[in-house]
């Protein structure tokens, strides 16, 4: 049986760090537009008159589809019914229709007045836009997802998932510390997402390499698949109440939308947060920012790696979101409001952010069959973006019925929307415990390493 599994293309590390390679460079352009608008928000309100609330509103959009519709629920059935090639496919031209709608609303071609619904018909336009992006988007990350726990059983499956989203995080790293000097530079708002357009069209080209790979691999487990290991069972509908069913499986999803509620809602306003308490220039304020998707540039594939061959799943994600509690204390705590003081409290949230992701979802193997983790990682996305969702219109409308300082240089005090943030963290805290405990009753291994050792 171990000399037939050699034969399969995924064992080959050239073959799967390739793979890795190419669909990283995807979400990396994937990454860039969803952060892309963020340092612009002061821009926005300038220069077309968007108010705290209404950019909470666009933030906020990015889930729409997602979390209403139920879009990645169904974007989830359809990876594991129709598979990764098909539905990555797919979800890239969503990216770039989305982010085509989105540059539309903001460039000089936008010709839309008056009110929709109550909304501005520019701001409403650029939400729809967002709102499709961010369908392709997240079925994209939970294809990605999936392929590496198929390309990676096994294997390095961690550090593979660590460099993935480290490789995705340069894309977030470009979008604060090039974006409003790309505006800037072209005396164009708008210029930031036209490269964001284009950068999406190289991700799907990229995209079709990983197809004419994976479908080599299935050739290569149709000729060598033992018959005495049966075919893997193939995903049916009443497999989503399997996955539903499952304790351990809903403190993972509730544990990402906690985490994460800390930390991407509060990027969507970090550049912000500079400029009004720590009184940064508007130009360079996108920098501070930059340095979290940096830190977990470098970070996140360490803990994978940790992971991979100590094990300490669940203590590593414990430890991620008592750090996330320290940072937003800090950010709102009135002390040293200064920039260097800001750059080291970033850091920490960098190293929270490499942390958490590092273990938890390549513990979802761990708790879930293969067949079933499309629809898995899908659930889990779509929790998770009930938080992006929610969470950036709840800071808008703190911002704006609470947090205003009527200071022209610095109109908002980010005291009150600092301790929310912390107040996701601590029940980060208690649920990443919860699953710590959950793995000590039901052995679901999360502090066994990943790597299997072949004997």
């Amino acid at each position: 049986m171990t000399r037939n599994l050699k034969r399969r293309l995924n064992d080959s590390p050239l073959a799967r760090w390739s793979v890795l390679g190419i669909v990283s460079i995807t979400m990396m352009c994937a990454y860039f537009i969803t952060d892309v608008m963020a340092p612009l928000q002061p821009m926005l309100e300038e220069q077309f008159g968007w108010d705290g609330a209404e950019y909470g509103l666009f933030s906020g959009s990015y889930g729409w589809f997602n979390v209403f519709l139920f879009m990645l629920i169904f974007g989830g059935i359809i990876l594991d019914r129709k598979g990764t090639r098909f539905t990555g496919t797919l979800s890239c031209l969503l990216m770039i229709l989305g982010c085509a709608v989105k540059y539309y609303a903001v460039s000089p071609f936008f010709a839309l007045e008056g009110t929709m619904f109550g909304i501005k018909a520019q701001v409403l336009t650029a939400c729809l836009g967002f709102a499709v992006f961010g369908m392709g988007a997240e079925t994209a990350g939970v294809t990605v997802t999936k392929v590496i726990a198929r390309w990676f059983s096994g294997k390095e499956i961690a550090l593979a998932m660590g460099l993935q989203v480290s490789t995705a995080r340069i894309g977030t790293t470009l979008a604060f510390s090039a974006t409003v000097k790309t505006a800037v530079h072209f005396d164009e708002i708008s210029a930031p997402l036209l490269l964001g357009l284009l950068l999406l069209c190289i991700g799907l080209l990229a995209f079709f390499v990983f197809c004419v790979m994976d479908r080599k691999l299935d050739q290569s487990v149709a000729e060598h698949v033992d018959p005495a290991e049966g075919q893997e069972e193939s995903f049916r509908l009443k497999d989503v109440l399997q996955v539903v069913r499952n304790g351990g499986f809903w403190l993972i999803a509730i544990l990402c939308l906690l985490f994460y509620s800390g930390v991407f809602p509060f990027l969507k306003y970090a550049t912000s947060l500079m400029i009004n308490k720590y009184g940064v220039d508007g130009e360079l304020a996108g920098m501070i920012p930059s340095l979290l998707p940096f830190g977990a540039i470098l970070l996140t594939p360490v803990f994978g790696l940790l992971y991979d061959r100590v094990g300490k799943g669940a203590s590593i994600m414990l430890a991620g979101s008592v750090l996330l509690v320290a940072v937003h204390t800090l950010f709102a705590l009135p002390l040293l409001n200064v920039w260097w003081f800001a750059a080291f409290i970033m850091v920490l949230l960098g190293i929270a952010f490499s942390l958490v992701p590092s273990a938890m979802w390549p513990s979802v193997p761990k708790i879930i069959p293969q067949n079933q983790l499309g629809t898995a990682y899908a659930t889990i996305f779509w929790v998770q973006n009930i938080g992006l969702t929610g969470v950036p219109m709840l800071i808008g409308w703190v911002l704006k019925n609470y947090c205003q300082t009527g200071v022209a240089e610095k109109p908002y005090d980010y005291t009150l929307p600092m301790i929310v943030f912390a107040c996701f963290g601590l029940l980060a805290v208690f649920v990443a415990w919860l699953l710590g405990r959950e793995d000590r009753k039901k052995g679901y291994g999360l502090e066994k390493p990943n790597i299997i050792r072949e004997r």
